[in-house]
Parts: C-alpha cells; structure tokens; sequence
C-alpha cells in the first residue's frame, strides 16, 4: 500500500483520495521541467497543468519559480480536492489555483507559456475494476489526440510544453505531433536503471514555427549499484528529504 503521504523539502503531498500516487518519473518529470525553463531561462509567466492530480508538479514548478501563476485542471473530485489541500497548505498558495472538471470544457481567458502534464497513459488497454484508477491511468476521458489538442490551442505562439509519457507510444507520438502541428524539440529516454530498458519520455515541444532537430539524451534513475545516479541526485536534491 502507497504511503498516505510523500513529504518533500518544502512541501507535503498527502495522497489518499488520490488514485494517481507520487511516482519517481513524475518528480523526475518535474524537477527535469524546472531545469530546463533555468537553463535556458526561457521566460514563463503563467502556467497551465493539465490533470493536477496530487499538486505535485505545480508544487515542485512554484518553488523555484517565484512570481509565475500557475492554473492547475484535474477532472476526478477528491483528487482535486487533495490537490487544493495540498497547495493550500503550501507557502505558494496563492499562485496555484486548482479547477475541477474536464479541460476539453474550459476557454481560459489567455494563453499560456507553460503547458506540463502527465496524462492518462493508456489507450485501448485492460482496465482495472476502480474507476478512479481507470480515470488517472487510462485516457477514455482524455486521450492523447485530445490533449495535444487542447495544447494547441492555450499555448502561447512562443510558449513551450512538456508531457511525460510511456516509452512504447514513442513512435506513435511523433506522428501525432505532426498532426497537431506541434514541435518536439527535446525528448529524453528514462530507465528504471542501468540495466533496465527505457520505460518512459520526456518531451519538450513547442508551436509549429521555430523548428529545429530534435535533441535526444537519456537519463536513469538508478546506477549499477542501486544508488542514484549523479543526474538524478542534481535534478532532485532541492526536492527530496534525504538527498
């Protein structure tokens, strides 16, 4: 059973209404999204994540990002309830505001420099017999089409995304990107381990307009000795408790 609660540096993530729990590829996720608005000091003013979940990665952005608001959608009730809890309780309260519903349903009054989520990854697969865990985990409510849909349509013209996906839809992805008229710029491989096979990517994209080849790297959580590696202790150590 996943602890009732994941506690950070500078905030708490407690997790027990939320199907989606705290994972080490979404802090991965999110620590990488904030190393790369600093190191390329790209300039974000105001944030939209799409399916909030905990609150984990608005929380993780708002800490090393001072000033930018953030709008976070989450479409399941108790998990945007624990997500308005969590941030409520963090000293970032007040440039993070949680809505509940679908986003497909929203027309947000501006455009956004920063679109982050970690969606649904399954399509057409085996569920499981929660709902809840059907709607974090699986994308009948909101499908990967659907989604670069609703990116194109609130980001910025110079504004930049990040989606953090299954490894196995990486060449599905990319078509679908083309479709979309959307830029992948980035993608990084992530593996459990030195010895595991990838299992997840990171995407940076942006608008069809400034394109440029893809950059490709690859990044593990663990080394040979079950320690973590160098790359993840730099991305993490602000973040976790004992790094």
């Amino acid at each position: 059973m996943a602890n009732s609660y994941f506690q950070f540096k500078q905030f708490t993530i407690h997790q027990d209404r939320c199907a989606m729990k705290v994972t080490t590829d979404a802090c991965l996720f999110g620590a990488w999204i904030v190393d790369e608005v600093k190191s390329q000091k790209l300039k974000v003013k105001n944030a939209l994540d799409i399916g909030a979940g905990t609150g984990l990665l608005s929380l993780m952005f708002a800490q090393k990002n001072p000033g930018i608001e953030i709008v976070a959608v989450e479409i399941d009730e108790d998990a945007e309830k624990q997500a308005n809890e969590n941030i409520s309780a963090s000293q970032w309260k007040d440039r993070i505001v949680v809505l509940e519903g679908d986003v497909k349903d929203y027309n947000f009054s501006e455009k956004y420099d920063l679109i982050i989520s970690n969606p649904p990854f399954y399509e057409n697969e085996l569920q499981s017999e929660s709902e809840k865990k059907n709607t974090a985990h699986h994308s009948e409510n909101l499908t990967l089409k659907e989604l670069l849909d609703v990116i194109k349509t609130n980001l910025n013209s110079d504004g930049i995304f990040f989606l953090l996906l299954p490894y196995k839809r990486n060449e599905e992805i990319k078509k679908l990107f083309k479709d979309h008229q959307l830029h992948i710029s980035k993608m990084i491989f992530v593996r459990q381990s030195v010895k595991h096979d990838y299992f997840r990517v990171m995407i940076k994209g942006n608008l069809i307009g400034k394109e440029k080849e893809i950059e490709f790297d690859e990044m593990s959580v663990w080394d040979e000795k079950q320690q973590y590696t160098n790359e993840f202790v730099q991305l993490l150590k602000d973040y976790y408790l004992h790094l």
